[in-house]
């Protein structure tokens, strides 16, 4: 959440990661989110998310989210309702409310278009990052997000960035959910190839931007 002063808003950029950081991530445990979305539109949404830490036996990327739900029911740890506006410039309205894990789950169950993903988190720096690796009909597409208390400036991208995607509604969850990254992910790579990376290339590996 955000700092005092800036009320219910969130600040954060994304990037597109080919692969893993394995040697940032050795002993850490990742998180396991079930999102589904009740509302998405022009940028608004509405969404109820699961979160617990992931079973020791690694899912595969075809996984699926009715056997998620059910090798997890019970023990999730982060059960919200969470209302999204329009982002602007990586800044998006974003209120959250605490829910009682059995109905998050039930309605996670009975409704919505979902996301399946694993969520690993590292510091580097005085910046928290968070690696979302998607499942099912959106692998194996990987997102980086960093996200602070004010506006993402004087960012150090990580090698692990290949490109930035914070102003791509593509990459926002809500799209995931309806339109998953395997029915456009050739499209992506021929825009990539064309000079969609220029913005990393303009600035150089982990400079200040």
């Amino acid at each position: 959440m955000s700092e005092p002063g800036y009320g219910d808003f969130e600040f954060e950029r994304k990037f597109l990661v080919r692969a893993l950081p394995t040697d940032l991530l050795v002993g850490a445990t990742p998180d396991v989110i079930v999102q589904s979305y009740y509302l998405a539109s022009e940028g608004y949404a509405l969404r109820v998310r699961l979160q617990a830490p992931a079973p020791q036996e690694p899912f595969r990327r075809s996984a699926d989210i009715a056997g998620i739900l059910t090798a997890v029911a019970g023990e999730w740890s982060v059960c919200t309702l969470t209302a999204k506006g329009p982002a602007v410039g990586g800044t998006r309205y974003e209120a959250e409310r605490e829910l009682d894990p059995l109905v998050a789950e039930e309605m996670v169950r009975r409704g919505g278009a979902k996301v399946l993903k694993l969520r690993h988190a590292v510091w580097l720096g005085e910046d928290g990052w968070v690696l979302d690796e998607f499942l099912g009909a959106n692998a194996p597409l990987i997102v980086a997000e960093c996200e602070r208390g004010g506006p993402v400036t004087d960012l150090v991208i990580p090698d692990f960035c290949v490109t930035e995607v914070s102003e791509d509604t593509r990459f926002g969850n809500e799209h995931l959910a309806a339109r998953p990254y395997a029915a456009w992910a050739r499209d992506f790579e021929a825009e990539l190839a064309a000079g969609g990376a220029s913005y990393l290339t303009s600035f150089g590996r982990n400079s200040h931007v």
